[in-house]
C-alpha cells in the first residue's frame, strides 16, 4: 500500500470510527490487522468462553489459533468434523459466549453496520447474548450509506459467500444476485445496526486494510 493509499484507508476509517463512537459503539481505527488482532487477544484469557461468527475476516486475522493458545474455551460452528446437527448446537451455545468476534458485511460511514445472514446465528449473536461482541471490518467494507451497503451485500458479499459455502445457488454460477427462491439461499435475514445494542458492549474495530469479502 502506498502513502496515497494509507493516507485514504486512514481518513476514511477515522471518519467512520467517530460515526460509530456517536451511535454507541466503542469504536478504533487500526492501520493493519495485525495491531487489531493484538487488541483482540489482549481480552482474552484462559477459561473464557469465545466464539466465532463463520468469518474469512477474523480467520485471516489467525484469531481463532491465538485463542486457543491463550486457553480459552473455543466455541466454532466452522470446526472440522462436524454434523449439521452439532453445528446448530455450536451454533446455539455461541449465544451465551462471554466473547463473541466477527466481522459485518458492511459499514457506512454514518456509523451503522449492515448484514445479512443465512441461519441467522451471527446476526442474532451481535445483537444480544454474549457478554461482549467484537466486530472487525476492513476498509473495504466501507461503503457511503445503507443503499450502497445493501448494494454490497447483494453485488459482492452474497455471491462470494455462497460460492465460498458451495452452495447451489444462481449466484454461483454467473455472480449476479437474482433474489432467488433457492431451498439453498443464503441470504435471509437482514439487520441494521444503527446504534449500539442496549444491552451488548461492542467494539467495532475499522481496519486499514482489504480484508474478508
Amino acid at each position: 500500500m502506498n502513502d496515497y493509499q494509507s493516507w485514504f484507508s486512514r481518513t476514511t476509517g477515522q471518519k467512520v470510527v467517530g460515526r460509530l463512537n456517536r451511535n454507541f459503539f466503542n469504536a478504533i481505527y487500526f492501520d493493519t490487522a495485525e495491531e487489531a488482532a493484538d487488541t483482540i487477544c489482549r481480552q482474552i484469557s484462559a477459561g473464557m468462553k469465545v466464539a466465532f461468527g463463520g468469518s474469512v475476516t477474523i480467520r485471516q486475522m489467525k484469531i481463532r489459533e491465538r485463542a486457543a493458545a491463550l486457553g480459552a474455551i473455543m466455541i466454532d460452528h466452522g470446526a472440522p468434523g462436524l454434523s449439521e446437527e452439532e453445528r446448530l448446537d455450536v451454533m446455539r451455545h455461541e449465544l451465551t459466549s462471554d466473547l463473541f468476534i466477527s466481522s459485518t458485511n458492511a459499514v457506512t460511514t454514518e456509523g451503522t453496520l449492515v448484514n445479512v445472514d443465512g441461519y441467522g446465528n451471527r446476526v442474532a449473536a451481535m445483537i444480544f447474548g454474549p457478554k461482549k461482541v467484537i466486530v472487525v471490518a476492513g476498509i473495504n467494507k466501507v461503503v457511503n450509506d445503507e443503499e450502497a451497503a445493501f448494494a454490497r451485500l447483494e453485488q459482492l458479499a452474497g455471491p462470494m459467500n455462497m460460492k465460498r459455502l458451495d452452495r447451489e445457488t444462481p449466484c454461483t454460477h454467473d455472480a449476479i444476485c437474482h433474489d432467488c427462491n433457492s431451498v439453498a439461499r443464503g441470504c435471509r435475514a437482514y439487520t441494521i445496526l444503527r446504534k449500539r445494542p442496549a444491552y451488548t458492549p461492542m467494539d467495532v474495530l475499522i481496519v486499514g486494510e482489504v480484508m474478508g469479502m
